[in-house]
């Protein structure tokens, strides 16, 4: 298994609306096992494959304390919603910033497992909560959408500044080499 790069925030390729799989192989997979290895490493509880830049419609997800049940979603649909929940959320994405969104709190989803076949879960609290949250990735939604403008540029330009930060270092870092 290897592990995928993450994407941040605000690069534009997180925007990208995925498609449909219309194909699910051992190629495929294989690729979902390794979106597990790098959520799992992050740490996180879900990860999509626009995070990996990868734009086609599966999502991992994993929101057990021992990490030992992961879910494989796989042309998700959520079918119903009810209930409002505010719910403290962070990003793979986003790194090092959480905060308050408003999603439903109890959702209906339907989708295909690791396999291809297609499954319906019913779930609250945080599980659905991720959920949204991965869906929002699938459609190029981050979670800073939900924020006031000036919260989300705040975050940008921190993040922006940690990432000039980091190439300076690595290149610092390969000079010395």
């Amino acid at each position: 298994m290897a592990k995928l790069d993450i994407l941040h925030f605000p690069d534009k390729r997180l925007r990208t609306k995925a498609r449909e799989i219309n194909n699910i192989d051992d190629k495929l997979r294989s690729f979902i096992d390794d979106m597990f290895e790098t959520m799992y490493e992050a740490p996180g509880i879900g990860l999509a494959a626009t995070q990996v830049n990868f734009h086609h419609r599966v999502m991992v997800i994993d929101v057990s304390e021992e990490k030992d049940q992961p879910l494989c979603f796989i042309n998700p649909v959520i079918t119903h919603k009810e209930g409002v929940e505010l719910m403290q959320e962070g990003c793979l994405s986003v790194p090092g910033f959480y905060e308050d969104v408003e999603r439903a709190e109890a959702i209906s989803v339907k989708a295909l497992d690791k396999q291809g076949e297609p499954f319906e879960l019913t779930t609250d609290g945080l599980l659905a909560v991720c959920i949204q949250h991965e869906i929002d990735h699938l459609d190029g939604k981050l979670f800073v959408d939900y924020l006031s403008p000036l919260k989300r540029n705040r975050i940008r330009k921190k993040l922006e500044r940690m990432e000039k930060e980091f190439a300076a270092q690595k290149t610092r870092a390969n000079s010395t080499l």
